[in-house]
């Protein structure tokens, strides 16, 4: 998902997973959206956002945040306290994790893989056209 950053280095996902009750999803995703509204507002904040998976059996949360020092204000506020409590309340363990973003590459990657073989130094291209050259010579020698 793109947070309008423009540069995501440095960027922190919390990621929340627990199994939906048999009864209640809708209310569980409804507290989730509760909390999630104001804390998108908070300065350090990408985004927040509740879904749920598996045909409701699954309800998973995400904020994701600009620095690790926002991350860390907003562990230790009132409103992560609350979110603590509705984890808290599950019929089972939810996940919880933090991922760190410590970098982020666009198309100068995809250019690195699909043209160079870098433990080679070889150009994929050079090595397909040698290949083709090496089939082509061999298809001509007697059986």
């Amino acid at each position: 998902m793109w947070y309008g950053c423009c540069s995501c280095r440095g960027v922190v996902r919390l990621a929340v997973v627990l199994a939906a009750p048999a009864r209640g999803t809708k209310q569980l995703v409804h507290a989730f959206r509760l909390l999630a509204s104001p804390t998108s507002l908070e300065p350090g904040c990408l985004g927040c956002r509740v879904w749920t998976e598996d045909h409701e059996s699954c309800v998973r949360y995400e904020e994701v945040w600009a620095t690790e020092e926002a991350i860390r204000l907003r562990v230790k506020s009132e409103g992560f306290t609350r979110l603590l409590e509705l984890l808290e309340s599950a019929p089972e363990a939810p996940t919880l994790q933090f991922d760190f973003v410590t970098e982020t590459r666009g198309l100068d990657y995809v250019e690195e893989v699909r043209n160079m073989d870098a433990s080679l130094g070889i150009d994929r291209n050079s090595l397909r056209t040698w290949l083709l050259l090496v089939g082509v010579l061999v298809s001509t020698l007697p059986a």
